[in-house]
């Protein structure tokens, strides 16, 4: 491990961790609602939908590696399989082969080192499943990205043995780990106006006091539930090959070639800076070095050629928004919406969700990413509000009070 830090204790490891997993909860809990025709007017105008966010697979996961690395210290791959499948929610919008896998684990006995590498004809998933759920762990590993990345693969490779689910997973991780760590470095100025804290030591649950986001409706309406679509990153079956690596929007841009795509002029300026010292170049020139050679490494290249680009849908129509729900789909733009909108929850979810695609996961994984840079960073109160509770499990084997 880095020596950057002094030797940190278990608590101050849970408590990032927990700051991310609010991220990906918030992001994932908002994001799914989109999928939802009525809601699309509130997506346009930007305004909350109503009711009660319920969070997918992302978070379930996510929140089953915070619940091992809590337990163990590192992600313990027979820990992480045997969570997941005590855990598994049908109803959460798992993809196929991973409910059928969890499944398997569950009720057979199945060992996930058979079933993972089976997967899609012998060559394992290379869905965005690992990549999803994987921020929290970059945030507890803050002290060493490097380290961080490794884990990552460690954890994914227990669903998604695919090299590029696995590259794509280790960028997230690293992502998170160093906007955690220059969190860490920055001075402590407190939370912004409306942020919500992660968690509150005692209960489990967020402190209250802080003011309502201007502009963003208070709106009644019932609990929504068991609505997502079944996602959880798993190639569509019958669809493309899980090989030859197709650039999206049609056409491939050579990594170091800016281009105007699509007619689209570049931003005279990027998004703000964010409250550190790790600006948006800085960061994915980080994560680059530590993904091996693949197309999510590829992909990362062309996110920082588009920088640059404020039109959203131009990216998509480059990098993928998810669509195809594959890890070279959905990383690399994840990784552009959150790179420009460090220390801006509120905008990096917008952002991210116009796009469309896999909302709930490229919102959960931006969500992650961004709310792991510190309490300025964290979800709007009233989001963090709207959305649907920790499960219950975690918060027992985090020993919090009932």
């Amino acid at each position: 491990m880095s020596a950057r830090f002094p030797a940190e204790s278990r608590d101050e490891r849970i408590s990032r961790a927990l700051a991310s997993l609010r991220g990906v909860a918030v992001g994932d809990a908002l994001g799914s609602q989109f999928f939802v025709p009525d809601n699309l007017p509130h997506l346009r105008r930007r305004e909350l939908p109503p009711g009660t966010w319920r969070w997918t697979d992302d978070t379930e996961m996510a929140a089953s590696v915070v619940a091992v690395l809590a337990a163990c210290g590192r992600a313990d791959q027979d820990a992480l399989a045997a969570s997941f499948a005590r855990h598994h929610d049908f109803d959460r919008g798992y993809g196929p082969a991973v409910n059928r896998m969890l499944r398997l684990i569950r009720q057979e006995g199945g060992d996930w080192r058979e079933l993972a590498p089976a997967l899609f004809d012998g060559q394992g998933s290379w869905g965005n499943g690992g990549a999803m759920r994987v921020a929290p762990l970059g945030a507890w590993f803050a002290d060493d990205p490097e380290y961080a990345a490794d884990e990552a693969a460690r954890s994914a490779e227990v669903t998604h043995r695919h090299p590029e689910a696995i590259a794509g997973t280790r960028a997230i991780a690293a992502a998170t780990a160093f906007v955690a760590a220059a969190a860490q470095g920055a001075t402590a100025a407190g939370p912004v106006p409306g942020a919500a804290p992660a968690w509150d030591a005692a209960t489990g649950a967020a402190h209250d006091g802080r003011q309502q986001d201007a502009g963003e409706q208070q709106a009644g309406g019932e609990r929504q539930g068991g609505g997502e679509r079944q996602s959880g990153g798993q190639p569509r079956a019958g669809g493309e090959r899980q090989a030859g690596y197709q650039q999206q929007g049609g056409s491939r841009q050579d990594a170091g070639d800016r281009q105007d795509v699509g007619g689209q002029q570049k931003s005279d300026s990027k998004t703000s800076a964010p409250p550190t010292s790790l600006s948006p170049e800085t960061l994915l020139v980080r994560v680059h070095d530590l993904v091996p050679r693949s197309a999510v490494q590829a992909g990362l290249r062309r996110a920082l050629d588009l920088l640059d680009y404020a039109d959203v849908h131009t990216v998509a129509a480059v990098l993928g928004c998810g669509r195809r729900t594959s890890t070279q789909d959905t990383v690399p733009f994840t990784l552009w919406a959150a790179a420009r909108h460090l220390g801006d929850f509120r905008e990096a979810i917008w952002t991210t969700a116009a796009a469309g695609g896999d909302m709930d996961t490229t919102c959960a994984i931006v969500g992650g990413i961004v709310a792991a840079g510190g309490p300025g960073s964290a979800p709007p109160r009233e989001w963090a509000d709207r959305t649907e509770a920790f499960p219950a499990w975690l918060r027992e084997s985090l020993g919090w009070p009932r």
